[in-house]
């Protein structure tokens, strides 16, 4: 939370603390823009518009380019009500607005769809990482592989036989360069000094 006027941020943190939030509260933008820099990332800020020194949309725009805040939840504060602001605060990066004097109810109401939110945010964050997950044990060969003993040539699911470099080519993420180990390289050169 970063608001510059004492009383509203007493009353701020006041009503989060009553509703069960642990709040990390800050005096104004350049203040909070520090703050938001340390682990743990908060899932949702509330940043009051008007405040010396970085005022609430710069913050949001700042923050919207840090990594760890993608998914986080902006509501600001604002004395503000006119369309064009409104739209200008949610250009910025903010996901909400409460005008001033807020309204207790209100802000709960908008707090609770914004930790729903950065919740579900997470939990979708979370999901991604384990589909990523499951795609590179996909890309990872295993199981039981049919090779020629002759030839060396693989079978794969059609049941085409195909060189080994073409089937680990089209199920991995493997690369190949080519050379000789040193028993070809001297069986090789054994043939071509015979001219067999």
């Amino acid at each position: 939370m970063a608001e510059d006027d004492s009383v509203s941020r007493r009353l701020l943190q006041a009503a989060l603390d009553k509703w069960g939030y642990e709040v990390v509260v800050t005096c104004d933008g350049q203040q909070a823009w520090q703050a938001l820099q340390q682990a743990p990332f908060p899932s949702l800020l509330i940043l009051d518009w008007q405040m010396p020194g970085m005022d609430g949309v710069e913050l949001c725009r700042r923050v919207r380019a840090l990594p760890g805040y993608q998914s986080a939840y902006i509501i600001l504060l604002t004395g503000k009500s006119s369309k064009e602001d409104v739209v200008n605060g949610l250009d910025a990066g903010a996901d909400d607005y409460v005008t001033k004097p807020f309204d207790p109810g209100e802000l709960r109401a908008r707090v609770s769809v914004g930790v729903r939110v950065a919740q579900l945010q997470l939990s979708l964050a979370e999901r991604v990482r384990d589909l990523e997950s499951a795609l590179t044990k996909v890309k990872t060969l295993s199981g039981l592989l049919p090779i020629c003993a002759s030839c060396k040539k693989i079978r794969d699911d059609k049941g085409y036989w195909m060189q080994i470099e073409g089937y680990i080519r089209d199920h991995s993420e493997a690369e190949f360069s080519h050379g000789f180990c040193p028993e070809c390289a001297h069986r090789w050169m054994e043939l071509s000094e015979t001219g067999s």
